[in-house]
């Protein structure tokens, strides 16, 4: 059973615009607790320690504010224009105990077989959503393509899921496939193009030549 990572939070009493501009510039990220019905708290974490933890795949925060401590999940999280730094995130109240429906990432590993055949590997779903409880969230799923060969595909159903864990995604999905790309013939059409043109060139020359 995973614990939840510790992160110190501080409330935030002044909001707008100026105010997340400069927590942010002090290395912070504002955010919003809420759910469970209790009211909302608005609330700023350090952002190393955050962004770290969450390219660790932690779901589950325990938030110590003073005396006060929290276990939240995070339901959201946004993302400058740029898509590189964290600008707020919402936390929602859990219980240790509840079931929950989160997007955990899908990670393939290995030499697919139908790669070294010549395939082009495409990954066309990058994360699924799957019910568990909040201590046995997965921080990914990993899936070994080693076996994949040139024209087939993994499926959502064919991902190992964690005991206890429950399936959301449609099963039928397709996560990732090997295919041949056929060459086109664009470039052959163009190069026929061109003598055509030079020939009407030529024509027009030659009707030019009568003329004199």
């Amino acid at each position: 059973m995973a614990s939840p990572f510790p992160l110190i939070a501080e409330t935030r009493e002044k909001l707008g615009t100026r105010t997340t501009r400069r927590l942010r510039a002090a290395g912070k990220v504002p955010g919003v607790i809420y759910g469970h019905g209790e009211g909302n708290v608005a609330v700023a974490v350090p952002s190393k320690p955050f962004n770290e933890s969450l390219a660790k795949g932690a779901h589950v925060f325990e938030l110590g504010m003073g005396e006060l401590k929290e276990n939240v999940l995070v339901k959201d999280v946004q993302f400058c224009h740029l898509g590189k730094d964290i600008i707020h995130v919402d936390f929602a109240r859990v219980n240790l105990n509840e079931r929950v429906t989160v997007n955990v990432s899908i990670t393939l590993k290995g030499d697919a077989k139908g790669e070294k055949a010549g395939g082009v590997l495409t990954q066309t779903l990058n994360e699924l959503e799957l019910e568990c409880v909040v201590t046995e969230i997965p921080s990914e799923i990993i899936y070994d393509i080693t076996d994949l060969e040139v024209d087939t595909a993994v499926h959502v159903s064919d991902l190992k899921l964690p005991a206890g864990a429950t399936l959301v995604t449609d099963g039928e999905l397709i996560v990732a496939i090997i295919r041949v790309i056929a060459e086109t013939d664009a470039g052959e059409e163009g190069a026929v193009a061109e003598p055509e043109v030079i020939k009407k060139d030529r024509a027009a020359g030659d009707d030019a030549e009568e003329a004199k």
